[in-house]
């Protein structure tokens, strides 16, 4: 129905007949002439129409409105010397229209169809049909598809084999809630929808396969944030004979090529490595975004005899104290540190105090009740000069950390700190490998020790032994990828001894009964030959969002859910006809107040 993309057209097509077909994007009646623009996914075109030349379409052409779909037939012709739109790839030429066909009307759209509007997210996702006719929406698809092509021809080259694999999976713990699937066969028994292929791709391993990729959709119920969906995609990886090098090298040419095609931009390899101890302890996070310092300072020692009650009591009971030196901090506002103390107890920090080292003198909440030491061992051990505020938190060791990783976070927000690069400045990018993350953290909820990856990730060999005696020292094999903050990438070497697949099970609290029932299938391969192993998974919504500059996943997927993960277009999720109810031997129980 058409010969040429509206955006495509450019001055070596004058004189060409030409038919495209899209979008009105606006039109202009300049008493007498009409002129359309005209648009499709890659693009505009101006159209225009003189009524003494084309009587028919001009007619046509003066029903047209906004959003209606019209097949235009005509010549391709350079736009009147001074008309032309520098900032339009078309801007040089035009159509002159012979013909005009409408395929469909159009109501006003609830919002325009221009980048960079103004307009709730509610209404966006309401009408995402209408939303995903911005340009700036489709170039966000687009980039996600120029990024899926390149990993799978990436891994095609590699003699990876791509396998499909199931979508109702056995319910197991895998770190986040299930979405269950009644079974209307099987009644009272639930599938549940993948949270990964985790399982299946290690027995793919024992299959054979050797090498094993998948871009797969995966659905997890969890909270909502920037960087959640319900369901999402994930590229997964396995491979066979690995160790960690291997699938490191493996995951950094894969990023290679992907932001190569993306961006055309060419990133340096080996990824530098952290430990996740170290990055806890410098940046209070796992995922710590390079791109500015910052680093956090031990003061544990410069405290270990104060008077002051509050830390005497945190570092009685084993807490620890951690420093954040803020370059020309002591400008602040009583009103900025009080801000950056509500971040600290946002994220569980009983408080947070400063010292200030202003021209006046040092200056603090806790200044009268220190000692003169303790307020110069805080200055040299931070590094702080004049001008500059140290903000302290006494806490556990994992509460201070992250508490303040938080607010350094928060400070590089106020400050400015993450430099604005061109996205294809190489140095923009600033990939790290995290790696030995703990195997196990105790859960003092639950009052159990939890799997920091999941209960499939190895233990490093040296730690083996400390599983029965010391399970918080154990290091796990893992490796996550984190670029500018956001982790892109998790994996590890996978256990494939059953006698310690059991082991680990039972340390976190899945006894030999329980593990048979739930797992037994799948350690029972183990049993016939299983190659040692290891992969990664990396998410495919979180790494196009950040090549595409965008702060949430919902701007790179089509069909996203909304921050309360509800559909607002289809109005899912919703209440079913009590008929399937029925066949699905299922009861809905009231809640309170309905």
């Amino acid at each position: 129905m058409r010969t040429h993309w509206c955006g495509e057209l450019r001055a070596e097509h004058i004189g060409s007949a030409v038919t495209v077909t899209g979008w009105v994007h606006r039109r202009r009646d300049h008493g007498g002439v009409i002129f359309l623009d005209l648009r499709d996914r890659e693009g505009l075109i101006q159209v225009v129409l003189h009524p003494q030349e084309q009587p028919e379409a001009y007619r046509i052409a003066e029903a047209v409105r906004s959003e209606y779909v019209l097949g235009i037939s005509g010549v391709v012709r350079a736009r009147i010397a001074g008309a032309e739109n520098p900032n339009l790839p078309t801007g040089e030429v035009e159509i002159a229209a012979n013909s005009i066909e409408i395929f469909a009307r159009a109501q006003t759209p609830p919002f325009q169809i221009e980048d960079r509007i103004e307009v709730k997210e509610e209404i966006r996702l309401k009408y995402r049909y209408i939303d995903l006719r911005r340009p700036e929406m489709q170039r966000g698809l687009k980039m996600r598809h120029e990024i899926i092509k390149a990993i799978r021809d990436y891994f095609d080259a590699e003699e990876f084999v791509e396998v499909e694999t199931p979508m109702l999976n056995k319910s197991t713990p895998e770190g986040a809630r299930d979405y269950l699937v009644p079974s209307r066969l099987q009644p009272g028994n639930f599938f549940a929808l993948q949270q990964s292929p985790q399982l299946f791709k290690q027995l793919l391993m024992v299959s054979g396969l050797d090498r094993y990729y998948q871009i797969v959709r995966c659905f997890r119920d969890e909270d909502p944030r920037a960087d959640r969906q319900p369901d999402f995609t994930q590229l997964d990886m396995e491979v066979s004979f690995a160790d960690e090098a291997v699938v490191r090298h493996l995951s950094e040419q894969m990023f290679v090529a992907v932001m190569r095609r993306a961006l055309g931009v060419e990133i340096s390899t080996p990824f530098p490595q952290m430990s996740y101890a170290e990055a806890m302890d410098v940046y209070g996070s796992d995922k710590p975004d390079l791109r500015f310092g910052m680093p956090m300072v031990e003061l544990t020692k410069v405290f270990a005899g104060t008077a002051v009650q509050m830390f005497q009591r945190a570092l009685d009971s084993g807490g620890t104290v951690k420093g954040l030196r803020v370059s020309g901090g002591a400008s602040f506002s009583r009103k900025d540190l009080e801000a950056l103390v509500g971040v600290a107890r946002t994220f569980g920090a009983a408080g947070m105090a400063w010292i200030s080292y202003g021209p006046d003198g040092t200056t603090g909440p806790l200044t009268k009740a220190l000692s003169e030491e303790e307020v110069s061992g805080v200055k040299e051990v931070s590094g702080a000069l004049a001008g500059d505020t140290v903000l302290i938190v006494c806490d556990a060791l994992r509460v201070a950390q992250r508490s303040l990783g938080e607010v350094r976070l928060a400070l590089a927000d106020k400050l400015n700190l993450r430099p604005e690069l061109e996205p294809t400045d190489p140095e923009a990018w600033k990939f790290l490998w995290v790696i030995d993350a703990p195997m196990v953290e105790w859960n003092p909820i639950q009052n159990r020790w939890d799997p920091t990856h999941h209960p499939f990730t190895a233990p490093h060999d040296a730690d083996v032994d400390l599983i029965e005696t010391d399970p918080g020292a154990v290091r796990s094999r893992s490796y996550d990828a984190v670029l500018n903050g956001w982790e892109v990438a998790g994996g590890s070497i996978r256990i494939h001894d059953p006698d310690l697949q059991r082991k680990v099970f039972g340390l976190i609290g899945i006894g030999r009964e329980k593990a048979e029932r739930m797992f037994g299938w799948f350690v029972d391969a183990y049993n016939y030959g299983a190659p040692p192993h290891g992969g990664i998974a990396a998410g495919i919504d979180r790494l196009v969002a950040l090549i595409a500059g965008k702060d949430s996943i919902r701007e790179v997927m089509a069909f996203p859910k909304s921050s309360a993960m509800t559909d607002l277009m289809t109005g899912a999720p919703d209440v079913v006809d009590q008929s399937l109810l029925d066949d699905l031997h299922i009861k809905v129980v009231a809640q309170p107040g309905e």
